[in-house]
């Protein structure tokens, strides 16, 4: 008795090679599935990354600062601070007691070199005329009677740094080297605490500014 023998018709033998098996379709959606993850993965581990890039970037110029009895948030909030005494109070009075501590912790936390600028102790702080460049500038009044200028807005920079278009421009604090000091001057000689101006009103605005 002959055997039945089955032949695919070319029509499904067709039919057979353009559709894939369920196998083969469950498996390339699941390769799918993971590509996407995989790259959800990646985007997300970048985005993190740059997250944390940023939120370093926004870091160098913001605070808090302590300076003595002062708490600054941020470097530009500082340098305003220093640039309306630098342009408003008198020329020739010492600092009071409070701009004292501020002006003092400014060096020892911006200044380059601040037991140099420092010297033998700090009596007083003044704003005067600089005598290179005729604009006013912070000096410090030493122990021993000797002065010297120093720059604020490097200070500043030094803690946290300025803006760029704020960095190193044409202000005499800028432009000071350091020597424009060296001999006793008028209106220096106040105690540590600002001389004059500690508590009778002689002194940078009479009273502790915050």
């Amino acid at each position: 008795m002959a055997s039945e023998t089955t032949t695919e018709t070319p029509a499904e033998m067709a039919v057979d090679s353009v559709n894939p098996s369920v196998e083969e379709k469950e498996s390339n959606v699941g390769k799918r599935d993971r590509e996407e993850e995989e790259t959800a993965a990646e985007n997300d581990t970048v985005s993190k990354k740059q997250k944390v890039e940023d939120e370093g970037e926004e870091k160098e110029n913001v605070g808090p600062v302590i300076l003595g009895p002062k708490t600054f948030e941020t470097s530009l909030e500082m340098f305003n601070y220093f640039y309306k005494i630098l342009h408003h109070w008198p020329i020739n009075v010492p600092a009071n007691k409070y701009e004292y501590m501020v002006l003092l912790d400014l060096i020892k936390k911006g200044h380059p070199e601040p037991d140099k600028k420092i010297g033998s102790g700090v009596n007083a702080f003044e704003i005067r005329h600089h005598p290179t460049f005729q604009s006013r500038c912070f000096f410090v009044i030493r122990d021993d009677k000797s002065v010297e200028d120093f720059s604020f807005r490097k200070c500043v920079d030094q803690i946290l740094p300025l803006p760029e278009n704020m960095k190193m421009k044409s202000d005499v604090n800028n432009a000071s080297n350091g020597n424009g000091g060296g001999k006793r001057g008028g209106g220096g000689g106040g105690g540590r605490g600002g001389g004059r101006g500690g508590g009778r009103g002689r002194g940078w605005g009479g009273k502790s500014r915050r």
